[in-house]
């Protein structure tokens, strides 16, 4: 029966509720079968003509923290990209750290001469003779995604910043790459510029397998804004700081206290953390 029923999306759009979606994004979560099924069963009679898929997250969201705040930490991860506004700035260090658990040395928000002007990059990946010229781009809501304007202007701006670099002697025998990274989607003729172009193109679950949540999930790059043992106050405060992952909570608690926590929740939060780092 919830099959028929008609629910709205974010854009206004009707479609035919599937429990299918939901059950593959509880599994994504780390939810086990008895918990999916109990859940998709909860919803499934909750549901109501027209509502709005918003809520239905929510009430996912609601059902699995009280099994596991992890796993509503996990199912939460798309939103928890998107707290990681109003500005990049967070967005730019989170991905930094995403290169950086690879081995790569990174810098974030660095000034570039190209042989014509100078460019601002956001991360700066170096490893090997090997250096990613990496865009972030970052928006507030998920109907927002990169048009090909986007690969059009950074494959003119890495073409620029690799033409002065192979003058310098520092670079000799390096290799550059121009990378974009997205916490939405990519349009697609974007998607087939990059291609073209020879830009590497990373979005919300773009490219299959090497997309933003796989990476996150691979890594264990959560970031703190997961987390939702924390307000939005805290989160915002330890953003302040720098801090953008929940391992770096793990290695220095102390971030915890120097933002005003109290250790009987400090503890509940490490859990939380600790939980969303190892594998599961």
């Amino acid at each position: 029966m919830s099959n028929t029923i008609q629910i709205t999306k974010a854009t206004g759009e009707k479609e035919s509720f599937q429990s299918e979606k939901l059950t593959e994004s509880l599994k994504r979560a780390g939810a086990n079968e008895k918990l999916i099924a109990d859940i998709v069963a909860e919803v499934e009679n909750w549901l109501t003509e027209g509502v709005s898929t918003k809520k239905i997250y929510a009430k996912a969201f609601t059902l699995l923290r009280k099994k596991r705040r992890s796993f509503a930490a996990r199912y939460s991860l798309k939103n928890a990209l998107m707290d990681l506004g109003p500005t990049g700035y967070p967005f730019e260090h989170f991905v930094g750290q995403i290169f950086a658990i690879q081995g790569f040395d990174t810098k974030v928000g660095q000034l570039v001469q190209g042989q014509c002007v100078q460019h601002e990059v956001d991360v700066v990946a170096s490893q090997n003779h090997t250096q990613y010229l990496v865009e972030c781009k970052f928006y507030n809501t998920q109907d927002k995604h990169a048009n090909v304007q986007v690969p059009l202007y950074i494959r003119s701006r890495v073409n620029d910043i690799e033409a002065k670099r192979k003058q310098l002697p520092e670079f000799n025998g390096y290799t550059f790459y121009g990378w974009i990274v997205t916490n939405t989607r990519f349009t697609t003729d974007a998607m087939d510029f990059g291609k073209c172009s020879g830009l590497h193109l990373v979005s919300w679950d773009y490219p299959k397998g090497h997309s933003l949540k796989d990476m996150i999930d691979k890594y264990r790059m959560f970031p703190i804004t997961t987390l939702t043992e924390l307000n939005k106050r805290e989160k915002q405060q330890l953003m302040d700081k720098g801090v953008v992952l929940c391992r770096q909570v793990v290695s220095n608690p102390k971030v915890l206290e120097d933002i005003g926590i109290k250790k009987p929740k400090i503890t509940k939060v490490l859990d939380e953390a600790n939980d969303l780092c190892t594998e599961k």
